[in-house]
């Protein structure tokens, strides 16, 4: 009796431990919406497409029937959503998050489409996302924080739109970009700022090819961690968007899956509040 009373606290603890994190996909797609923009073609220069006669060509839109840019599959009994890529667009929460922990598996496929059938296969995680899509350079996107999932990329920082960060990385020089450094002082990022939008994730931890690789994304108020494999590879705070030239904090929005022209494929999806950054991560922040 007095042992089963001690480990009554382990349990309840293991318990609620192992309930925290929430799946966010399963057999269906039903806490996840769609939106699609258009399929880009070379050249494409961020002006609206139009039509052999110079008439402007609509997007596809929300959740239209018919697409099958966003499918369910199976991969060993289990459930996978698969990304065509063939249409520029996002799969996003039907909720918005804050503070919390996602994790999830990620595993390029084999199709390409213009305009990336000669660079690399190119997809993204984008957080704090709020407001409609297409309001980014591709027509296709939600104002937003991108952990960039790209091949060698994974965990690279894109700034959507009018969002801007601050990065733990190199000052940038002449061509080079910012290069993510959990040593370096934070640098400013994003919409008004000198250095540019873009940094490159301090290392390499994708996992080999037709392998999953894990990725996990930390959320607590302003700051944000993104790791690779267990790696941290790029350590962000003071979150935020310009708008009429001030800077309004961005803490809190729906997460969208893009489809940027490469085949992916997305599984074990599950988020977990939390309430402060974890005790292991914490330092990187002082």
């Amino acid at each position: 009796m007095r042992i089963a009373l001690l480990l009554l606290p382990f349990i309840a603890f293991s318990s609620c431990s192992r309930a925290s994190w929430r799946p966010l996909a399963g057999q269906d797609l039903s806490q996840w919406e769609n939106y699609l923009s258009y399929k880009h073609q070379p050249g494409y220069n961020g002006e609206a497409p139009r039509d052999e006669q110079g008439n402007l060509i609509p997007p596809v839109g929300f959740n239209q029937e018919g697409q099958d840019v966003f499918t369910i599959i199976t991969e060993n009994n289990q459930p996978v959503i698969r990304v065509s890529g063939e249409v520029y667009g996002c799969l996003f929460t039907k909720e918005a998050f804050e503070n919390y922990h996602l994790r999830l598996k990620v595993k390029w496929g084999l199709l390409k489409w213009d305009p990336r059938k000669d660079k690399l296969k190119d997809s993204g995680i984008l957080y704090h996302s709020i407001g409609e899509p297409g309001i980014d350079y591709w027509r296709s996107w939600m104002l937003s924080q991108e952990f960039q999932v790209m091949e060698g990329h994974m965990g690279d920082y894109w700034s959507i739109a009018n969002s801007a960060i601050d990065i733990r990385a190199f000052i940038p020089e002449s061509i080079m970009n910012p290069v993510a450094d959990a040593g370096q002082p934070f640098l400013p990022l994003g919409a008004g700022e000198a250095a540019g939008g873009f940094c490159l994730r301090s290392a390499n931890y994708e996992s080999p090819k037709g392998e999953w690789t894990t990725l996990e994304l930390i959320c607590f108020g302003d700051k944000s961690i993104h790791i690779v494999n267990g790696h941290v590879v790029m350590v962000l705070r003071n979150s935020r968007y310009v708008q009429d030239g001030q800077s309004i904090p961005l803490t809190k929005g729906k997460i969208q899956l893009q489809s940027e022209a490469a085949e992916v494929f997305f599984k074990d999806i599950e988020i977990r509040a939390i309430k402060a950054i974890p005790g292991k991560y914490a330092a990187y922040f002082h």
